[in-house]
C-alpha cells in the first residue's frame, strides 16, 4: 500500500475515500507546508496530496534529486505553487482538480462585480458601524450592471462561466482578451486584440487567466491605465495577475471606480492600503469555497491517486 500525505484537511468524504486506499497521513495543520516538509513530503511518501500554497518549487526539487515522491495530486485547478517542469525532471507526475471549480469561481466573479459596482462593502460597514441615518435619494450611488460591458480577461472555462452569467442575468455585452483564438466562448462576445483595447472596453474588467510565469503582472500599471475613469477590477485568478502596487496607485488617485479581490498577490497578507480603502472589496479566497465544491475537487485528487496506483493514465495531468 503506497503512503500518501494529505497535506490539509479535507472534507470527511474525501479522507475516507483515501484512507480506503492508501497508507495515509493527515498533516492537521491550516498553514502551507514549510521548506522543510516540503523536503520530507518528497522524500518519505510515495503520493502527496497539496494545495494552494504548498510550493514545490525548483528549489524543493533541487534539494531532493531523487524523490520518493511519484506523484503530486494537487487540490485545486491552479498549480502556479508547483514547478511542473522541476516535478517532470525528477519523475514526479502532476495532476489538478479543473472542472470542479468553474460554477462556484464565477459565481464568486459575480458576488465580487455587484458588491463592488453596488458599493455594498462599504453600505454593510455603515450599517454596523450605526452610521446609517436612513434612505435618501443620492446614497450611495454606484454602478447600475444591467446593460454595461463586460470585459473578460482569459476566456477559459471560468471566464465563459462568468460572461454566460453576466450576459445572461443580467443583459451585459462581453469583450474578451485570450492568448489564443476561442471559437465558441457560449455566449455572443467580442474578442479584441490587445490587452489594452480589452481593458479599455469594459465597464467591469474580470482577471481569468491561470497563474504562473507568464501572467504574472499581467495587469501592470499600463493595463490598469487604459480602464475608464468608472471602471471596476474584479480578480478570481491568482493574486499575483495584478501588480497590487499599481492597483493601489490607481485607486488611491481615483483613475478607477473600485475594484473586487478575492486573492493578493502576497496572499495571505493584504496591505493596509487596500484596506483602508471603501471602494474596495476583501474576501478572503472564497472561489470554491463550498462544501459540495471542495467535497468534489477532492474526490477528483483521489481519482488521480487511484489512477496512478493502478498503473492508469491520470485523468488531469498537467
Amino acid at each position: 500500500m503506497r503512503r500518501l500525505l494529505v497535506t490539509r484537511r479535507l472534507p470527511d468524504p474525501v479522507l475516507e475515500a483515501a484512507a480506503a486506499r492508501f497508507d495515509m497521513v493527515l498533516r492537521d495543520d491550516t498553514r502551507p507546508l514549510s521548506r522543510a516538509e516540503l523536503v520530507a513530503a518528497l522524500t518519505d511518501y510515495d503520493l502527496v496530496l497539496p494545495t494552494l500554497g504548498d510550493r514545490f518549487d525548483a528549489a524543493a526539487f533541487a534539494a531532493v534529486p531523487d524523490p520518493r515522491c511519484r506523484l503530486l495530486a494537487n487540490f485545486g485547478v491552479g498549480y502556479n505553487h508547483i514547478d511542473v517542469a522541476a516535478a517532470k525532471a525528477a519523475g514526479v507526475a502532476v495532476t489538478n482538480t479543473p472542472g470542479a471549480v468553474t460554477d462556484a469561481t464565477a459565481d464568486i466573479a459575480l458576488t465580487l462585480m455587484l458588491m463592488s459596482a453596488r458599493r455594498a462593502g462599504e453600505g454593510e460597514r455603515l450599517v454596523r458601524a450605526g452610521r446609517w441615518e436612513g434612505w435618501h435619494p443620492t446614497q450611495m450611488l454606484g454602478l447600475h450592471l444591467t446593460g454595461k460591458t463586460l470585459a473578460v480577461i482569459g476566456m477559459g472555462r471560468i471566464g465563459k462561466a462568468i460572461a454566460r452569467r453576466a450576459h445572461f442575468g443580467f443583459g451585459m455585452t462581453v469583450v474578451f482578451h485570450n492568448r489564443s483564438a476561442v471559437a465558441d466562448p457560449g455566449v455572443p462576445a467580442t474578442q479584441l486584440p490587445t490587452l489594452a483595447q480589452t481593458m479599455a472596453a469594459g465597464d467591469v474588467v474580470v482577471v481569468a487567466v491561470p497563474g504562473g510565469a507568464g501572467t504574472r503582472h499581467l495587469i501592470d500599471a499600463a493595463a490598469i491605465a487604459a480602464m475608464r475613469p468608472g471602471a471596476h477590477l474584479v480578480n478570481i485568478a491568482r493574486g499575483d495577475v495584478v501588480e497590487e502596487a499599481a492597483l493601489i496607485a490607481a485607486l488611491q488617485a481615483g483613475r478607477i471606480a473600485g475594484a473586487g479581490l478575492d486573492v493578493y498577490e502576497f496572499e495571505p497578507q493584504v496591505p493596509d492600503a487596500l484596506k483602508a480603502m471603501e471602494n474596495v472589496v476583501l474576501l478572503p479566497h472564497l472561489g470554491t469555497a463550498a462544501l459540495e465544491v471542495r467535497s468534489a475537487m477532492g474526490m477528483m485528487a483521489v481519482d488521480n491517486l487511484i489512477a496512478f496506483d493502478d498503473g492508469r493514465p491520470l485523468p488531469n495531468a498537467v
